[in-house]
């Protein structure tokens, strides 16, 4: 009766040969699961230069396609702001005014240094 509840000699050594068995199963070659697509490093690092040389080609265009767009803006902000002001300037009676009185001026100063260029070249012809 003790035999029964402790097991014989047989059935330790099967399940001895059952241990022997899947501890030998773990160290058999397994069959290896191919990827569909291989990649070696060289062409996977080939692939990621390629990326990123692509990935900097289009920041630089499209930096050069703001900074045009930019320069555009500028340029019809800079018009339009000359355009109000030429308008406000023909609006303004006293800036008119004023422009005709400095156009005067110059237009005299411009007579008035004429004559003295001709006294003194009259000057100079009688002296010497």
């Amino acid at each position: 009766m003790r035999e029964d509840k402790i097991g014989g000699f047989n059935e330790r050594l099967a399940s001895q040969a059952e241990a022997r068995k899947a501890l030998l199963e773990k160290f058999k070659p397994k069959p290896t699961v191919q990827a569909e697509v291989f990649e070696t490093s060289a062409a996977r690092k080939a692939r990621e230069l390629e990326e990123v040389r692509a990935k900097r080609i289009a920041d630089k265009e499209a930096a050069t396609a703001k900074a045009a767009a930019d320069a555009e803006a500028a340029r019809l902000k800079a018009e339009s702001d000359e355009a109000a002001r030429r308008e406000a300037l023909a609006n303004n009676e006293e800036a008119q005014l004023e422009m005709k009185r400095q156009d005067r001026k110059d237009r005299k100063a411009q007579a008035k240094s004429e004559a003295r260029a001709k006294r003194e070249a009259k000057s100079a012809q009688r002296r010497g």
